[in-house]
């Protein structure tokens, strides 16, 4: 829904968002709304002036339904949001967050007000990612399922080698001088990014050669980051590939996160495709077994597109059909093989693990960012652990 809003824009000022926080009162909303409609009224456009108070007139109404607020509040969004000028389509969203919120707001703007509900679902299981080695450092996150550099470093830390007749001792000295600077700095830029995180559970730290442990009990980082270390891994690079390479091999100190959940999860699901075991992939197959009451465990890609379509011809003829979203504008009329025209289009994820749920099905979203779930949205996107095998 998120996703959705997000794409919306008003022609004027004309779409209002309204956050009621857990506990609080929905009569004063209302009462507040009705005293916004009083100042709506002076606004100077004409259109925009209909759009906003039809908009709150609209609000009131729906939150009239209510007897009290929902138990983790409530969050509207309404407005004209047809891209005609001079066309109205006013429509409404409504909805309890998943978890408690205690935002309150009222706003009228080109765009609804989503950061509130976004900073609500964002990934709470964040790692702090550091590979370096004494040409390099890279620093990045582990957010959930997906790994990112934020910053890359290079150092001018002289190579081992002696030259121009100096001494090894002194030229040694120089060389330690300099990697303690750039592990200074390292450590500087890294404890602001990873301070920056309040749901950081633990750092990982890095790379091909002994730098790592001699960073690590130097102790550059800053000594609240310096706790959350949970541990050093060898790596054969730096670079953003050493950074997913950490998180591979640190899987035993992530056992928990769901990284590795996801990683397991799929390993077992192409063991059991391969042995022809009890799982089934594809849109038909899994939505046929879905409705038989056999799956126990849904698994749909964050790349998942389907959509349910309304088609409609010029010739008259008219068609529903499930398809990837990106085949929608190709669709040919059966009769007149003309290109049909898009009557209706919605996403059908939510339907099906709404649908999952009701069933008491597990529903297990892979993301695109691993490998493995790169390889299950090359299959469709969609598939599922069966509770027994269908004939």
């Amino acid at each position: 829904m998120i996703k959705e809003l997000d794409g919306l824009r008003g022609r004027h000022t004309e779409l209002v968002s309204v956050y009621i926080p857990a506990g609080y009162s929905v009569s004063d909303v209302i009462n507040q709304l009705i005293q916004e409609k009083s100042t709506a009224s002076n606004i100077k456009s004409k259109n925009t002036r209909k759009n906003v108070l039809t908009a709150l007139e609209k609000i009131v109404q729906h939150l009239r339904l209510f007897k009290q607020t929902p138990e983790n509040g409530l969050v509207t969004f309404c407005g004209n949001v047809s891209p005609v000028e001079g066309k109205e389509d006013i429509k409404i969203w409504s909805f309890e967050p998943p978890v408690k919120m205690n935002q309150k707001l009222y706003w009228c703007d080109q765009a609804f007000v989503l950061q509130p509900l976004k900073d609500l679902i964002s990934e709470k299981e964040i790692y702090g990612l550091l590979v370096l080695d004494g040409k390099e450092a890279n620093i990045g996150f582990l957010k959930g399922k997906i790994v990112e550099q934020v910053k890359h470093l290079d150092s001018t830390v002289p190579s081992k080698s002696v030259k121009g007749g100096m001494s090894q001792r002194r030229y040694d000295r120089i060389r330690e001088d300099a990697l303690n600077e750039f592990f200074t700095k390292v450590g500087e830029i890294a404890s602001k990014a990873f301070l920056e995180q309040k749901e950081l559970k633990g750092v990982l730290i890095g790379g091909p050669g002994p730098q790592k442990e001699l960073f690590e009990r130097g102790k550059y980082l800053n000594y609240q980051i310096q706790n959350k270390i949970l541990g050093t891994k060898d790596t054969g690079y730096t670079g953003e590939y050493g950074l997913q390479e950490l998180v591979n091999r640190s899987q035993d100190l992530l056992e928990k996160s769901s990284f590795v959940k996801e990683k397991e999860l799929m390993l077992k699901f192409f063991e059991r495709l391969q042995k022809e075991g009890n799982v089934v992939y594809g849109y038909e197959e899994t939505t046929k077994a879905l409705e038989a009451g056999a799956v126990e465990t849904l698994l749909i890609s964050e790349g998942f597109d389907w959509v349910h379509t309304k088609l409609k011809c010029q010739c008259g003829f008219e068609q529903e059909k499930d398809l990837p979203k990106k085949l929608v504008e190709s669709q040919a009329c059966k009769k007149c093989r003309k290109a049909m025209a898009v009557e209706e289009m919605k996403e059908i994820m939510d339907e099906l693990s709404e649908k999952a749920k009701n069933l008491g099905t597990a529903v297990e979203f892979i993301s695109t960012e691993t490998g493995e779930g790169a390889q299950f949205k090359e299959l469709g996107g969609i598939g599922a652990f069966l509770r027994y095998k269908l004939s």
